[in-house]
């Protein structure tokens, strides 16, 4: 494989043409055999893929944990937006300032921390990323194709917002000791949001979120939406401070941490008008398996909508599955904790939404020309609007235990229809494969420019590291929400 070029091929193994590739690809499936699926007793088309080499990894361990670990481009975005605001924090702390001003721009990075989540926002950067053309060199496109790392520009200005909050309860507290400047209102409504935003950031950190989600989501959002109120009366109190001789409206008026106020409240309010409830029809698939359809909207290959039963508390997240020529889409739910078991046992007619579809990791398919999708069990789920599209050349891996039994023949074979040389892998009757070798084997087959995995957190991680540390470009959602 190489880094610098879209094509992958072992140190053993030459690349056969496409033409050949789709000559000797067959089909596999666990269960009932099938005229496009292949006999058990006869071989498979991956037969001693577990004894083939696969490339060495290109570089020593520290240099690839640094590039792709501690460095990973969801760091780099986070270490670009807090090294810009260290560099002013240390200018300031040399010149001098004022407190207006550092509130100004404390106000402007919990501003961006929260418009980088907003879903308009994000259609727009996946938009405008993911409409470079195939015909534009592979590395502007494989650096284009990393729009779904945009979480590090919301997660380093939020810090940074901390920081500088910390500078201005500092500046403001000398102020009030030294009887001029910021009043006493001001000085306490500073340290109560600085207290709400240090318990956010700190309930933020990975390995707390995602161990226990549903309170992250909770804390995050009541005290999100407390230190935003309690932010908009901070503006109008320091304004106050200092308006001099104009009256408190005239000055709120010529005060940018206002208007930048205004523009992030709506951010946070637009969603939830949006907030309804629309009809579903549920078609329960298996005791661990629900497909939902729903007509309110027909989003594009590649977004995701949220679903809740109790809107205040919680909500949840699913790719979207429209079909050509279908208005709605559907959505698959599996079985993984007690809000999903409930909505297989129990399906119900009717499911709160809010805002719009918003585009997620796979909206970027169509910057490149060769893909290799790989999914396992529901990750199918994001992977199927793109096959039914039929606009992706592609390759597809898919593993899961008996997928016809779980996900239904409707699914399956919706599947085979749009991807005939799709890898079906029965991890129930077949084991669990070694997912690099398995995908290795594909790719010196088939060459494709990219690999996009779907998965859970942890095999999603070690595909993406063990492919990319390889030369192989690999995409993979990153858990930052």
């Amino acid at each position: 494989m190489s880094s610098n070029a879209p094509t992958a091929s072992s140190s053993h193994t030459s690349l056969p043409s496409s033409s050949s590739v789709a000559e000797k690809t067959v089909v596999v499936h666990s269960d009932t055999p099938r005229p496009k699926e292949i006999d058990e007793k006869l071989s498979n088309p991956w037969d001693g893929y577990e004894d083939q080499d696969v490339p060495k990894k290109t570089q020593s361990r520290p240099v690839r944990n640094l590039r792709l670990q501690i460095f990973s481009v969801y760091r780099r975005l986070f270490s670009v937006a807090f090294t810009i605001n260290m560099t002013i924090f240390i200018s300031y702390a040399i010149r001098g300032y004022s407190s207006r001003k550092v509130a100004e721009v404390t106000v402007a990075n919990l501003f961006i921390a929260v418009v980088m989540r907003q879903d308009y926002v994000i259609n727009v950067i996946f938009y405008v990323l993911s409409s470079v053309p195939q015909s534009w060199p592979y590395f502007i496109r494989s650096w284009a194709a990393r729009a779904y790392h945009h979480g590090g520009v919301h997660s380093g200005t939020a810090v940074s917002g901390v920081v500088w909050l910390v500078l201005f309860a500092v500046q403001v507290t000398k102020e009030l000791v030294n009887g001029a400047g910021a009043s006493a209102a001001t000085v306490a409504i500073t340290y109560v949001i600085l207290t709400f935003l240090v318990i956010l950031v700190a309930l933020a950190y990975p390995p707390f979120r995602i161990e226990h989600h549903d309170v992250f989501e909770r804390v995050h959002r009541f005290m999100g939406w407390t230190a935003t109120a309690l932010v908009w009366v901070q503006v109008v109190l320091l304004t106050n401070d200092y308006k001099g001789s104009r009256s408190l409206g005239v000055a709120l008026l010529h005060t940018p941490a206002f208007w930048l106020m205004i523009i992030l409240s709506v951010s946070l309010i637009l969603p939830w008008v949006r907030l309804r409830k629309v009809d579903v029809r549920c078609e329960v698939l298996s005791d661990h398996a629900v497909r939902m359809y729903f007509e309110y909207a027909t989003p594009i290959p590649g977004a995701f909508v949220r679903i809740s039963t109790d809107p205040l508390f919680e909500w949840h997240g699913f790719a979207t599955i429209p079909e050509p020529g279908m208005k709605g889409f559907s959505l698959l739910v599996s079985k993984a904790g007690d809000w999903t078991t409930e909505m297989i046992t129990n399906p119900p007619k009717k499911i709160w939404v809010r805002g719009i579809p918003a585009t997620g990791v796979l909206t970027i398919a169509p910057l490149f020309k060769r893909i290799l999708f790989v999914g396992t069990g529901s990750g199918i789920g994001p992977i199927a609007p793109h096959i039914f599209a039929g606009k992706a050349n592609h390759r597809l891996i898919w593993t899961a235990p008996s997928t016809r039994g779980t996900f239904g023949d409707h699914m399956v074979d919706q599947i085979l229809e749009k991807s005939p040389d799709a890898l079906i892998w029965d991890t129930r009757k077949q084991g669990k494969p070694n997912m690099i070798k398995l995908i290795n084997h594909v790719v010196d087959e088939y060459n494709p420019e990219v690999v996009c995995v779907i998965s859970n957190n942890k095999l999603t991680q070690k595909i993406v590291y063990g492919l990319r540390s390889r030369g192989m470009l690999a995409l993979g959602a990153i858990f930052d929400s």
